[in-house]
């Protein structure tokens, strides 16, 4: 987000706009929070050494990493809504490059089950698309040195220009994200994704409305759907932590970037800011007011969004993977856009346009991978502009390289990302939580949280209580480390 360390935000008087006219309603009981199937990174470190490490290959203008070419390479990918065929694709050019080496190739959802055994044996594969429901802790990760330092990667020439490092052709802030307190990068965000509220331009023309800037207008414009047999909203109700795509950056539009950072860096009573308690009850009143589609709770991500293609529910929040993990159930007219999250009022602190879009799919070397520089340099591979615009064809997003859309004809969701960017301008925030504290965000803030409150089981401020307590929990756990905003 590139915003300093926040002052104090606590629970100040400074008004936030529409919060008196959103009433709580009576707490509907306490169940107790769901479980989920998430591991963090183990610490043990067992097995391989650099005895097993491929020896260092020649340094040459065309190996400027100096790859061993007959090393063998192991890429594990996360098979999720971008497919594989980018990541197939970029292999063969490390292979056609490297004839004698071997690439083994393969991709899986179930990432932490599949890859944490390996890397408590010490023996993990070299380079690895550490993404999905079953991402393993990048904190923990990082904390326990697990993951190799990608700098030489970044101060390489770039693969299609010499004279030009690869640090030097990504978009900003590619490299700060894989940065936790210090000047190494560990993680590697191949693709720059564009988070918000999608929906079809189509069906909101059918209600004769345009998107809402403010809450009163988005009511009204649940109200016309719900009048249409369309509900307002629906979501990735088992993976609740899919609400903060839209969520985070209203509460940042609401009361500024520094209300986020104070999130971020686990600032004591950040998630009792009068901006935090308005976006909540916000949110909350969709689920009053009937405008969330019914058995979304019940509902994962691909549940969701097929309801929504089929028209069932007018906004969705999510990323710009979307479009693609979407394809074959959004309708051909269903002309798809995505705008940056609806505010309060004109008291936010700003202009309607906020919206979150960072580096996503992360990359990783393992600190023991056998050939951890061929892993690099196949990443590397895949930030040449070729590679960046086959990316960009085939999956309807954009890369970490900055560039690879010239010639693209873009698709109506991508080409809708772009114009949320320009439009967004300088109001690009971009919320830390999610790869500095894995299971905070995803286990305990998304399903402990936010998930019981758009259930009706948690009121608003039950819900920031209890998401209070966990990240008061997080800061005083001196078992994980702990990143701040520089």
């Amino acid at each position: 987000m590139g915003s300093t360390s926040a002052e104090n935000t606590g629970t100040g008087s400074a008004g936030v706009g529409r919060r008196d006219l959103i009433k709580r309603s009576a707490a509907l009981g306490l169940i107790a929070v769901p479980t989920m199937s998430f591991l963090s990174a183990c610490a043990s470190g067992g097995g391989g050494d650099d005895q097993d490490k491929a020896e260092a290959g020649e340094k040459t203008a065309k190996n400027p990493l100096g790859v061993n070419n007959s090393a063998q390479l192991e890429f594990v990918l996360f098979d999720g809504g971008f497919g594989k065929e980018y990541a197939e694709d970029a292999v063969k050019i490390y292979e056609k490059n490297f004839p004698d080496a071997t690439v083994k190739f393969s991709a899986t959802q179930k990432i932490q089950s599949t890859l944490q055994p390996r890397f408590n044996q010490g023996t993990p594969p070299d380079l690895i698309d550490n993404s999905g429901a079953e991402q393993m802790d990048m904190g923990v990760l990082v904390s326990k040195k697990q993951l190799a330092d990608l700098t030489p990667l970044l101060d390489a020439p770039s693969y299609d220009d010499p004279d030009k490092k690869v640090r030097d052709t990504l978009r900003p802030g590619i490299v700060e994200m894989g940065q936790f307190n210090g000047e190494k990068v560990w993680i590697f965000y191949y693709a720059y994704t564009v988070y918000g509220v999608w929906y079809s331009q189509k069906a909101l023309d059918s209600l004769d409305a345009e998107y809402p800037k403010t809450w009163d207008e988005m009511l009204a414009v649940c109200a016309k759907a719900k009048k249409k047999g369309m509900a307002g909203w629906t979501y990735a109700g088992k993976y609740p932590y899919y609400l903060p795509f839209s969520l985070y950056p209203m509460i940042g539009k609401v009361g500024g970037t520094e209300v986020l950072d104070a999130i971020d860096n686990l600032e004591p009573n950040a998630w009792k800011h009068p901006a935090v308690k308005a976006c909540f009850e916000a949110y909350y009143e969709l689920y009053q007011k009937g405008y969330v589609l019914k058995g979304t709770p019940g509902l994962d991500h691909i549940q969701s969004q097929t309801a929504w293609a089929k028209g069932d529910a007018l906004f969705l929040p999510n990323g710009s993977w979307v479009e693609n993990e979407s394809a074959n159930v959004i309708p051909a007219d269903f002309d798809l856009a995505v705008s940056a999250p609806t505010g309060l009022d004109d008291s936010d602190k700003l202009p309607f346009g906020t919206i979150w879009a960072s580096g996503g799919e992360p990359f990783i070397v393992p600190a023991k991978a056998k050939n951890g520089t061929g892993g690099m340099e196949q990443l590397r591979i895949m930030l040449s502009e070729a590679s960046s615009k086959n990316f960009t064809a085939k999956v309807k997003s954009l890369t970490a390289f900055d560039g690879g859309t010239d010639g693209i004809e873009l698709t109506p969701g991508l080409k809708s990302g772009v114009a949320a960017l320009e439009l967004a301008g300088d109001n690009v925030v971009n919320p830390r939580l999610q790869d500095w504290y894995v299971k905070l965000q995803k286990e305990q803030i998304g399903v402990g949280g936010l998930g019981e409150m758009m259930a009706g089981r948690l009121t608003p401020a039950e819900a920031i209580k209890k998401i209070q307590g966990y990240a008061d929990d997080a800061a005083k756990d001196s078992s994980i480390e702990h990143y701040k905003h520089q």
